[in-house]
C-alpha cells in the first residue's frame, strides 16, 4: 500500500532539490566568450565543461518534469503501479526516487 503523505512529502522535496540543481546548471552552462583572458587549452576545458553541465541541466529538467506529472496525479488510482507490467511499484522505491513510473524489473 502506498502512503500517499510520505509520498507527496518526498516529491516536494525532491521538486525543490531540483529546481535549486537547475537554477545552479543553468548558471554553470552558461556561454563561455571569446574575450575571456584565458589559454586556449583553459578555453577548450571550459567548452567541455560547459557541455558536461548541459547535459547534466537537459536530465535535471527531465527529472523535474517526471516529479510534477507524479504530483499532479497524486489522487489517480492506478499511482504505484508499474506502467509496463501493472505490478506495483515497490514503496522503498517510490520513496528514494519518486518520479517513477516503472518498478525495478522493468526499468532494467
Amino acid at each position: 500500500m502506498i502512503d500517499k503523505a510520505l509520498l507527496a512529502q518526498k516529491l516536494t522535496e525532491q521538486i525543490t532539490l531540483t529546481e535549486t540543481k537547475i537554477a545552479g546548471f543553468e548558471e554553470m552552462s552558461a556561454p563561455v566568450t571569446p574575450d575571456d583572458a584565458i589559454g586556449r587549452v583553459s578555453r577548450m576545458d571550459a567548452i567541455n565543461n560547459k557541455a558536461v553541465q548541459e547535459a547534466a541541466l537537459a536530465k535535471a529538467r527531465e527529472k523535474l518534469t517526471k516529479l510534477k506529472v507524479m504530483q499532479a496525479n497524486l489522487d489517480d488510482p492506478k499511482l504505484g503501479l508499474c506502467k509496463r507490467c501493472g505490478r506495483p511499484i515497490p514503496m522503498g522505491r517510490l520513496v528514494l526516487m519518486p518520479e517513477s513510473s516503472l518498478c525495478v524489473r522493468c526499468s532494467r
